[in-house]
């Protein structure tokens, strides 16, 4: 198989990073970054629902070995976890970063530095989790460490609630995009997050990564190169809609989608608040998913294992 080099060099080759960095952080002046539309100045480090001003907040990073299949390969995923988030589900397994704030701002050089730290580790990919309100921040960081010899895959892993038009900034950047389909009623998601539109704009942010990428590539050893990984996280009482989602999936992108049913839910957070999330999963409830999708002709699914899930 030929050598494999990711977009975002032709897209710095070419000059067209700087005008996508320039383009984003435009729309932070009155932010319209996500669906949810603040127009708060974050260029003078006002915030609105995602609690982030002009830089990026970073929790962690490290190589993650929980992830899927694909990204984890040998020597694991090169994780950046983001703190805050623009979708804020009252269950969150990691409420203490999304909700509380826990992390620090970094400077695109201190980003950058963190990418170039994991590829040195043998990382295969650099994994943003919960990137969509911090788009302008990671093109940036990304020019940088692209000078200083980054050549590894971007993975873009959301939560699914992103705008199109923040989504077409970031072809040419990155080759995998690995978003969350969580819901498919908009009553619940309305519950859950107060993003009653959820639905909609997810179904609309996956055909517009889809179309960017396709279905997912690997190489000669299974790792990950290009392409669409799906998560959806099973809810009690199948509250996520996972045969809706499933056919959804099948249907409008692909049937040969990759896509990773997740077993881990368990209350955290708020998720009392919502009347069906104040209990763990149960086993048929999960195979309950995974029939659905298998049902919806969709076989091409993560290997179940032993994960946490960060949002």
């Amino acid at each position: 198989m030929p050598s494999f080099e990711p977009s975002y060099l032709h897209t710095v080759a070419q000059g067209l990073l700087k005008r996508k960095i320039e383009k984003a952080y435009n729309l932070l002046k009155s932010c319209k970054l996500c669906p949810r539309r603040c127009g708060v100045d974050r260029l003078g480090d006002e915030t609105g629902t995602c609690h982030t001003g002009k830089q990026a907040w970073v929790s962690s990073y490290n190589p993650h070995f929980g992830e899927e299949e694909p990204l984890v390969g040998t020597h694991g995923s090169g994780t950046i976890f983001f703190t805050h988030c623009n979708l804020l589900c009252l269950f969150c397994q990691n409420f203490e970063i999304s909700h509380q704030g826990h992390g620090q701002k970094v400077s695109d050089d201190e980003l950058a530095a963190m990418m170039l730290d994991l590829q040195d580790q043998g990382c295969h990919n650099i994994n943003f989790v919960s990137p969509s309100h911090v788009v302008p921040q990671i093109l940036a960081a990304v020019g940088v460490a692209a000078a200083h010899g980054l050549s590894i895959p971007l993975v873009f892993n959301t939560g699914g609630y992103d705008r199109v038009a923040t989504l077409k900034l970031l072809e040419g950047v990155f080759d995998i995009y690995m978003p969350d389909f969580k819901f498919w009623d908009p009553q619940i998601a309305e519950k859950a997050c107060q993003a009653g539109d959820y639905p909609q704009i997810a179904r609309r942010a996956l055909r517009e990564m889809h179309r960017q990428v396709g279905d997912l590539q690997v190489d000669g050893q299974g790792v990950a190169r290009s392409g669409l990984i799906i998560r959806h996280l099973v809810l009690p009482q199948g509250l996520a809609g996972p045969r809706e989602i499933m056919k959804f999936i099948a249907r409008n992108l692909s049937p040969n989608s990759y896509v990773n049913i997740m077993s881990q839910y368990r209350p955290c957070g708020r998720a009392a608040e919502v009347s069906g999330l104040n209990s763990n999963l149960k086993t048929d409830e999960y195979q309950q998913a995974v029939q659905a999708a298998k049902a919806e002709g969709i076989t091409r699914l993560d290997r179940p294992r032993r994960m946490f899930l960060f949002r």
